[in-house]
């Protein structure tokens, strides 16, 4: 398949004066000959002519909507893997668990990697059954972790629900189980400290180093026991608290936040409790990594705490996920490659009707800020793929430039800002989403499959059925375990629906 163009050519910004402890950037040249090199830059809030006319005679008709569509880049996954679990419990997850974004970035894709710091960016895409729509995606990619090199040390702060909840099985033991697993795992120049809350919370280990004291560590995880209710405000306070006791300078400093998030005692107040966690990261640098656990599971509150905490969300249900999250997902998130990172895709009005983001409805950013490094964007590590995908009505028989996507962040180190970008021609569009490469067509079911759960309204979502048998043909064709998963939950949502 046709690609689109790649501006390679990474700028370097000096970064201003007022510059706070936020986002990044840096820009590109798509090289001569390119039809983009004379294409008016109409990125970061700048009103695009319609087709025929200067820059400054605008057609009304593309102001509003606008053809820019900006969001702070997501890493999560909870909302995926909880959905999958309600529905191995025989049961539809509730709709407003149901965030697009998490499904779609829960599945690995084969993006081209950079060789340093920052992203690489892909733009594809494919028809629908409608001939009108298409699907557009953008992936983002980060450096792979066996090109990280030494990686900072890390200061982890582990705050354990062990709440009279936490008692079912599936819960309290394993996170146990998790947290033995990747003491193993940790270097001797990491640091770890426990915090555990029920209705109250206490700090039953301070930041402690993992050299010549694993034993120690391992003893206070293996004494954890459920108590009474759920004191989530505390267990968040105090686990903020203890990381800024053992605060390493030239380390990552994180919170690791394991509960069920059903907050029912003390500060139940979600804005309250967010408002300490973004107090932290503001001051110390302090990010957040929530793991939910539980059949019943407050996944609202969990991923609000995670944005506030410039962190992000995962969910775990079995032993195999618990290991995978803690063994490799944990440590890979120790390191960062890229800090308040967002992304802005500008649709040409001479070929683009109209379009459509799937999710990241909570990480929407204003496209005049999209260069304000001033406003917060989502922090990225190494190994990861971002995921964006569009429902794009073209224009009939559109010809030449469809749309340019831009990344930018901030340097983990200087924060210096950078940005890259990609461009995609309506000429490279697949004739059909479902014979498109293993990629696309993934994201497209997973995407799709969201829709269905939660009611998103995608224009031209095929039935569940027809997405079931779409999706036991990519298994089979790939012969992917995480794909066959994915068949395996629409087949049941089918039934359940």
């Amino acid at each position: 398949m046709e690609r689109f163009r790649t501006r390679t050519a990474l700028l370097a910004l000096t970064a201003a004066s007022g510059l706070l402890l936020t986002a990044c950037s840096g820009g590109g040249d798509t090289g001569d000959g390119s039809k983009a090199a004379d294409r008016h830059d109409y990125s970061a809030g700048q009103p695009a002519p319609a087709e025929g006319q200067d820059a400054d005679e605008r057609d009304d008709r593309r102001e509003d909507p606008d053809h820019l569509s900006t969001f702070a880049l997501d890493v999560d996954t909870a909302s995926y893997d909880y959905a999958r679990r309600a529905l191995a419990d025989g049961r539809l997850p509730d709709p407003s668990t149901v965030r697009p974004e998490e499904f779609v970035n829960s599945f690995r894709q084969d993006y081209d990697r950079p060789d340093g710091d920052g992203f690489s960016v892909t733009v594809d895409g494919a028809r629908t059954d409608d001939e009108d729509w298409s699907l557009v995606r953008v992936g983002l990619a980060t450096r792979t972790t066996e090109r990280t090199g030494a990686r900072p040390p890390a200061a982890l702060t582990f705050v354990i629900d062990v709440s009279g909840s936490m008692a079912e099985p599936g819960r309290l033991d394993l996170a146990q189980e998790s947290l033995s697993v990747m003491t193993d795992r940790l270097r001797d120049d990491d640091s770890v400290a426990l915090v555990t809350f029920s209705d109250e919370a206490e700090t039953v280990l301070p930041m402690t180093r993992l050299d010549g004291h694993r034993d120690k560590i391992q003893d206070a995880v293996s004494d954890l026991d459920t108590q009474d209710s759920t004191n989530l405000g505390a267990g968040v306070e105090t686990g903020y608290e203890t990381a800024v006791d053992g605060l390493r300078e030239g380390a990552t400093n994180r919170v690791v936040l394991i509960s069920d998030a059903l907050a029912n005692t003390g500060d139940t107040d979600a804005d309250s409790i967010l408002e300490r966690v973004s107090d932290e990261r503001r001051e110390h640098g302090i990010t957040l990594f929530g793991v939910g656990v539980g059949s019943d599971y407050g996944d609202a509150l969990m991923e609000r705490l995670a944005d506030k905490g410039d962190g992000h969300t995962v969910y775990v249900s079995d032993s195999d996920e618990a290991r995978k999250v803690f063994s490799e997902q944990l440590p890979r998130n120790v390191d960062l490659t890229a800090r308040d990172a967002k992304a802005q895709v500008a649709f040409d009005p001479g070929t683009v009707e109209e379009f459509h983001l799937v999710g990241y409805d909570n990480r929407r950013v204003a496209d005049e800020d999209f260069r304000d490094d001033r406003v917060d964007g989502g922090e990225v590590g190494p190994g990861h793929t971002v995921t964006a995908l569009y429902a794009v009505r073209t224009e009939p028989g559109a010809e030449g430039h469809l749309a340019t996507a831009t990344v930018r962040w901030l340097d983990p180190e200087t924060r210096d800002p950078h940005e890259e970008t990609g461009d995609l021609e309506t000429d490279a569009l697949d004739d059909s989403v479902w014979s498109a490469s293993r990629g696309l067509r993934t994201t497209a079911t997973a995407a799709y499959f969201a829709d269905a759960l939660g009611d998103h309204d995608l224009p031209d979502a095929p039935r569940l059925d027809e997405l079931a048998d779409h999706a036991d043909d990519l298994a089979d064709s790939t012969e992917s375990e995480e794909i066959r998963r994915l068949a395996q939950a629409i087949e049941t949502a089918n039934r359940l629906m």
